[in-house]
């Protein structure tokens, strides 16, 4: 899985997976901490916990701009700086006064811009790996791989970001509202590990980092593709057709924050047992995550020591999980524990995607990155097909008035926690399918001048995404259930439809 892979990608991937999980940490409490330390309503909590992720995602065109003139390395250094110095001022408490909301709210707005400089344009750099022609044909399973790294610091940041909280309120006594600023504490702390580990490891990738010094007779550096201004129109325009068709994706797939979790809160069962209980527990998934690698080293070790290794570890996993199953046990189901799914879904499954197009691959039959994004939204559309069948004959959401005034929704039904975890492992699928192999396809098709603008351009169009997520909350209660769910199951087949119509253009460019 892992061999033939350029040395740079694994360092990238590396740094890349400490910076995310800082973001995810903090972004696991961020709503909540919002309304108990400064008192807002639900509404206006989530109207800035919405623009903040709009232009977390928004800010990389800014900084693939940037990036076009003065070099990726040097934007992707200033960004971590810049974010360190957002979540620092996250992580002093300030209380609850105006002067804090707009401390607050300037912290946003550096880690927005921050992220905007980094996340973007180390990502030009991992497709820059592949510019030698040893390594051309491992391009997709490289953004995978980086993809896979993405997700194991989100799987692990929910429970970071709440054991590190309760830590500091039961053991270090501090107040409630207080304890939030230990988890936007640890983001800081991963940057740290984060740029140590780029500068560490810079050699293996320093020939990506671009700018207006760098050494044109580099030994690895590839050659500067020259194009005609028609070409560079084609690409462009192939580009703009695939950032239109993954709005709608993200749209679609974002619902995991919103009314998936709605459903979760007020639909799905709050408790569970026996084996579907071990489920929402993360090293019980982290264990079957080690399963599933160890059996691929297994199969693919060529030496017996490696294949000892690899059966110890599955046995060993395995008497973990055996240890920690109760069959008697019951465990409460709070709504938010099912964003866990998501990252370890996509990390279980890497390897599994990536042999599967490796084989067909060897075969001359792997699909073109613009026909697995089109796939990628038929399968976001069985998702959304699977909780509308499920959702037939649920009745419609329910609020009541709390003590404070203010509606509060009521848990209206138990349907089994089965559904929306087979529902996280379908759009997985999608996900896998789309996101990824799109970073690939910009890095591959973009012009070379323009290169940090177009994968910008990536980071706008799903910025447009999560905005658009809000057409969840608006259907909430305002239409039958099946109903908000087949909007987004429609959304994603006419967008699947379009991608097949222009796959002939896209494919050109390839």
């Amino acid at each position: 899985m892992f061999e033939g892979q350029p040395k740079g990608l694994f360092a990238l991937a590396l740094a890349n997976t400490g910076e995310r999980f800082g973001y995810y940490t903090m972004l696991a409490v961020f709503a909540l901490f919002l309304r108990a330390n400064y008192g807002l309503s639900p509404a206006m909590a989530g109207t800035i916990y919405s623009a903040f992720l709009m232009f977390v995602y928004f800010f990389p065109l800014i900084g693939g701009m940037m990036a076009d003139k003065f070099g990726f390395g040097k934007m992707v250094t200033t960004g971590i700086i810049i974010m360190f110095a957002g979540y620092l001022l996250l992580s002093v408490p300030l209380g609850g006064d105006s002067v804090a909301l707009v401390v607050m709210l300037a912290a946003l707005l550096l880690i927005g811009f921050g992220t905007g400089l980094f996340k973007g344009n180390l990502q030009v750099m991992v497709g820059d790996l592949y510019n030698d022609p040893q390594y051309k044909d491992k391009r997709d399973a490289g953004f995978s791989i980086f993809y896979m790294a993405i997700n194991i610091g989100a799987l692990f940041a929910p429970t970071a970001a709440i054991k590190i909280k309760e830590y500091a309120e039961t053991s270090l006594g501090y107040s409630s509202n207080d304890a939030y600023h230990f988890s936007f504490a640890v983001a800081c702390a991963s940057l740290i590990l984060s740029i140590a580990i780029y500068y560490l490891f810079r050699s293996t990738f320093r020939h990506t980092e671009g700018g207006a010094k760098k050494d044109a007779k580099a030994v690895d550096a590839a050659p500067v593709e020259e194009l005609s201004k028609e070409e560079t129109k084609q690409r462009i325009v192939a580009l703009c057709l695939v950032f239109a068709v993954v709005i709608f994706f993200w749209m679609a797939f974002h619902q995991n924050g919103l009314s998936l979790t709605y459903f979760a809160d007020e639909f799905t069962a709050q408790s569970a047992e026996g084996l579907q209980a071990m489920c929402f527990n993360v090293w019980n998934l982290v264990a079957v995550i080690f399963i599933v690698y160890a059996l691929f080293s297994l199969f693919q070790s060529k030496t017996s020591k490696g294949k000892a290794i690899s059966a110890a570890v599955i046995v060993a996993a395995i008497a973990f999980l055996c240890l920690q199953y109760n069959p008697d046990g019951t465990i409460s189901v709070s709504a938010p524990i099912f964003q866990q799914f998501n990252p370890f879904y996509v990390v279980a499954l890497t390897p599994v995607s990536m042999a599967i197009f490796g084989s067909l691959a060897a075969k001359g039959k792997e699909p073109s990155a613009p026909r697995k994004i089109a796939y990628g939204m038929i399968v976001a559309a069985i998702a959304y097909a699977l909780m509308a069948i499920g959702s037939f004959g649920l009745p419609m959401p329910q609020t009541e008035m709390g003590a404070d005034g203010n509606p509060v929704a009521v848990h209206v039904a138990d349907v089994t926690p089965n559904l929306l975890i087979m529902v996280y492992l379908v759009l997985t699928f999608g996900e896998l399918l789309l996101s990824p192999m799109g970073i690939s396809f910009v890095s591959k098709v973009a012009p070379p001048k323009y290169k940090g603008m177009m994968m910008g351009g990536w980071f706008v169009a799903t910025a447009i995404g999560n905005q658009l997520v809000v057409v969840g909350g608006l259907l909430w209660g305002a239409v039958p259930l099946w109903v908000c769910w087949s909007v987004f199951l429609g959304v994603c087949l006419v967008a699947a439809i379009f991608m097949f119509a222009m796959m002939k253009r896209l494919e050109k460019v390839c």
